[in-house]
């Protein structure tokens, strides 16, 4: 096999393989809770949650497989265990227990920014530290897709105290800039 000739050294390719291995781990992760959330939800909102998660693990698989493959263009190879997920992933499992849909909710919004806090770290990290800016935007259209996934969580969990008028209840409304 030819030798890996790309522009970034063993070292910087290494380095950036490994954010990406911990990014796997914790989509990998991700990907369980959301899968368990909506085979578990129940209610009023039951509808709306198992398709709403439908569409985020969809999307999370594709992401992992993304993530994976870019491991292997870099010359690495991806964990491939549970037992290298759960060591790696900055994310917990939700083991044994149901929660209530909003707590679900709530759950996966909490690991969604876990996720974009980590995402927006390797990125500086893979531009800055490995000089990898291929890697860096990979994980800028990941950041973003789990930016959106967590601002439709939030909403949902926001929605529940809107005021007719527009306002949340009990939370103080922003101001705007008024056009001049």
């Amino acid at each position: 096999m030819s030798k890996l000739n790309i522009g970034l050294t063993q070292e910087q390719r290494q380095g950036v393989i490994i954010l990406l291995n911990k990014d796997l781990s914790d989509l990998y992760l991700l990907l369980i809770k959301t899968k368990k959330y909506h085979w578990d939800v129940i209610g009023p909102q039951f509808r709306t949650l198992h398709q709403l998660w439908e569409e985020h693990y969809q999307a999370l698989t594709t992401n992992i497989d993304d993530c994976a493959e870019r491991v292997r263009a870099l010359g690495g190879y991806p964990i491939g265990t549970a037992k290298g997920f759960l060591e790696q992933a900055s994310i917990k499992e939700d083991a044994g227990n149901i929660p209530a849909p909003n707590q679900m909710v709530a759950q996966l919004l909490k690991d969604h920014e876990q996720v974009i806090r980590n995402l927006r770290e390797h990125i500086d990290e893979c531009s800055e530290k490995y000089h990898d800016e291929g890697t860096a935007d990979f994980l800028t259209g990941l950041m973003e897709q789990h930016e959106e996934m967590a601002w439709m969580l939030r909403s949902f969990i926001e929605g529940e105290v809107i005021e007719s008028n527009g306002n949340r209840l009990g939370v103080e409304t922003p101001t705007t800039v008024e056009a001049r």
